[in-house]
Parts: C-alpha cells; sequence; structure tokens
C-alpha cells in the first residue's frame, strides 16, 4: 500500500477525478495521504508584455477551489497548484514531497500523441516512484 499519493488534475480532463480518487483510496495504505494538483503553465514572454496582471496569482484561488471541490469536502486530501510545465513540475513535485505513487489520467493514444507525447507519457518518463495511468 501506498504512503503518500500524488493526482495531478488537467481541469479540462475533470471527468476522470472521480475515478483517479476512487484508485488512491484503494491503493492507500493506512494513514496514507492523498494530494490533488494542477500545473498552471507560464505565459509566454512575448504575450506576458501584454497582460496587466499577474494570470497564475489570479488563478490560483480559483483552481484551488475547484480542487477543494473535486476533493468532495475530504479535508484528509491536500490541494497544490504550482507552475511551469506539467510533465517536468509533476514529477519534481512528487520527488520534492516524497510522493510513492502519482496517478494520471491519459486518453487513448493516437499518431499524434505518439510523436508530440502526451502529459502522462512524460511523467511516466521523469518519476522517480511508480505511475498508475487511468485511461478514460
Amino acid at each position: 500500500m501506498y504512503k503518500h499519493i500524488l493526482i495531478p488534475v488537467a481541469l479540462d480532463h475533470e471527468t476522470l477525478i472521480d475515478r483517479k480518487l476512487e484508485n488512491a483510496r484503494h491503493l492507500l495504505g493506512d494513514g496514507g495521504k492523498i494530494t490533488l494538483m494542477t500545473v498552471l503553465e507560464n505565459i509566454p514572454g512575448f504575450v506576458s508584455e501584454f497582460v496587466t496582471m499577474k494570470i497564475d496569482n489570479h488563478l490560483t484561488g480559483k483552481i484551488e477551489a475547484k480542487l477543494r471541490e473535486a476533493a468532495g469536502g475530504d479535508d484528509a486530501i491536500s490541494c497544490a497548484v504550482v507552475t511551469g510545465k506539467p510533465g517536468v513540475q509533476i514529477a519534481q513535485y512528487a520527488e520534492e514531497k516524497g510522493i510513492d505513487l502519482i496517478i494520471v489520467g491519459s486518453h487513448h493514444p493516437s499518431a499524434q500523441d505518439y510523436f508530440l507525447g502526451s502529459t502522462a507519457a512524460r511523467v511516466v518518463r521523469r518519476a522517480g516512484c511508480s505511475v498508475f495511468v487511468v485511461r478514460d
């Protein structure tokens, strides 16, 4: 059983959250914890020049509220919002926080995903812990 499970959440793929949480609860050991996390991608420099407010500061609170809602009010589930490239930040966060399992979601692969790579594939390649992939 796992002690600390990380569930990265792409808010545009909310349909997988319940399945990922169900799997996490099944795999979680006694006294273990679950963290829901979203990664905000940085705005490219050429775009940020035209933005008058810090978009990540503006969105962080709203995204944390969405994660809390996804957690169903379960206070045992913690939530985190970080910025950067998702495939990199998820693996880095897991290493920093002592995560021993990451549960990622993935759609069925196509030729486009094979050449470009998906976030799930990047996490699997970079993570130093086990990764459980839930298909939609």
